[in-house]
């Protein structure tokens, strides 16, 4: 939803941001990957809105839209609304983090932007599992949370994902194109990471 690092299409600036340290920093909050994403995900919508599908107080939500305006990551959606209440939408719909410099620049913000990734990935897939009983029969059957583990050298790594990326490449959706009858957004998650010393 809301990271993919360097991936094998091109960036579209139209529909693409490709972070920048300041960019990390005003994403360096799960509540701000969360906005985006809903807005991404939902279209536009107001604080109070937000507010209710997070479970926050509309001051948390004014607050945190405001800074990612701030940051050109949402924008008001001059089309609605009224002078009570502002509708927000997100300016782009993928974010890219590709510049291994961030993390040397600023490891604080590009750690904690990565961190507030995860754990959005992480209580989606949580909120999935919570409806996965109650889901269509077609739907209960594909899927899949797996866990894989090689030897391999950063070489490896590098072709290993751009060979994924490859295949996602052949699924990527238009963002401006009609859904097919039948379809749902499906969060592919994808991770790659030497596995921690115990």
């Amino acid at each position: 939803m809301t990271d993919d690092r360097h991936v094998s299409w091109p960036v579209d600036p139209d529909h693409d941001v490709v972070l920048d340290v300041r960019l990390l920093r005003a994403l360096a909050h799960p509540m701000r990957v969360r906005i985006v994403g809903l807005l991404r995900l939902h279209g536009p919508a107001t604080a109070t809105t937000l507010a209710q599908r997070l479970n926050v107080n509309t001051g948390a939500t004014s607050y945190h839209l405001r800074e990612l305006a701030k940051a050109g990551l949402v924008v008001e959606d001059e089309s609605r609304g009224n002078a009570r209440d502002r509708w927000w939408r997100a300016a782009h719909q993928r974010t890219y983090l590709d510049d291994p410099r961030l993390l040397e620049d600023d490891p604080d913000a590009a750690i904690g932007y990565l961190r507030s990734v995860a754990q959005v990935n992480a209580e989606a897939t949580f909120r999935h599992l919570d409806e996965l009983s109650s889901l269509p029969k077609d739907w209960q059957e594909v899927g899949t949370i797996s866990d894989y583990a090689f030897d391999l050298t950063p070489g490896q790594v590098k072709r290993l994902l751009a060979d994924v990326e490859a295949v996602l490449a052949k699924y990527r959706t238009d963002p401006d194109a009609k859904r097919p009858r039948g379809a749902r957004t499906v969060a592919v998650q994808l991770q790659a990471f030497p596995r921690p010393e115990l």
